[in-house]
């Protein structure tokens, strides 16, 4: 029996909008987000989903409300969704980052999947323990609930891991696909294992919406 799961970015946030790194930082969505949220809501509106869960933090259970609220439905909390935690470079400009810290800021665009960053206000998380956390946090819902269908409205780098597992692509491989805020992402799980069926749907949107900046 499969689960099927539609595994969604928030909505845009002004973080977003300036290249502004977040991580485990709490922003909410921007009007443009809204906008976002309330498109992908409608999209969904006449599917049937069983569970709509999101991460704990405010972008990402902000957009889930819409859809809920379409659907009559809780959004039910998990803080394993979350975004990967990056220490000090949260709240960070991207520039910023590849300026102060040039050594840790190459190790993360070479993909060393062992590196972690300087400790901020929470300490780091590297790059494979954040994929063990997203994939088990995603594995633990579809095996709860077999055989329905689960909005999960997580974070970009959530959506990485889960394409990256779906497909069998290695981590330290160089990504080669978009993740965008408020894409409808399907997957199916069965067997034990995550496959993927459609990615980057943003059709419902009418605009482009922000890739990469988590």
């Amino acid at each position: 029996m499969s689960t099927s799961i539609i595994l969604i970015r928030h909505g845009e946030t002004a973080w977003n909008a300036v290249r502004r790194l977040q991580g485990h930082t709490d922003i909410d969505l921007n009007p443009e987000g809204e906008r976002q949220a309330r498109a992908l809501a409608s999209a969904l509106a006449a599917e049937p989903v069983d569970h709509i869960v999101a991460s704990d933090l405010l972008r990402a259970s902000r957009t889930a409300g819409f859809a809920a609220d379409l659907h009559g439905k809780p959004v039910q909390i998990d803080a394993q969704l979350r975004e990967r935690c990056y220490g000090v470079f949260e709240g960070m400009l991207y520039a910023d980052i590849e300026r102060q810290y040039p050594e840790e800021y190459a190790l993360w665009q070479a993909r060393d999947i062992d590196a972690v960053m300087p400790p901020g206000l929470r300490v780091a998380e590297s790059f494979r323990a954040f994929y063990g956390r997203s994939i088990a946090a995603i594995t633990s819902w579809a095996l709860r609930h077999p055989g329905q269908t689960l909005a999960l409205v997580a974070h970009g780098g959530v959506l990485e891991c889960a394409y990256r597992e779906a497909v069998g692509m290695s981590l330290d491989s160089p990504r080669d696909f978009q993740v965008k805020n408020a894409s409808i992402n399907r997957f199916r799980f069965a067997g034990g294992k995550l496959s993927l069926d459609s990615w980057g749907e943003v059709e419902h949107l009418g605009l482009a919406s922000l890739d990469d900046i988590i």
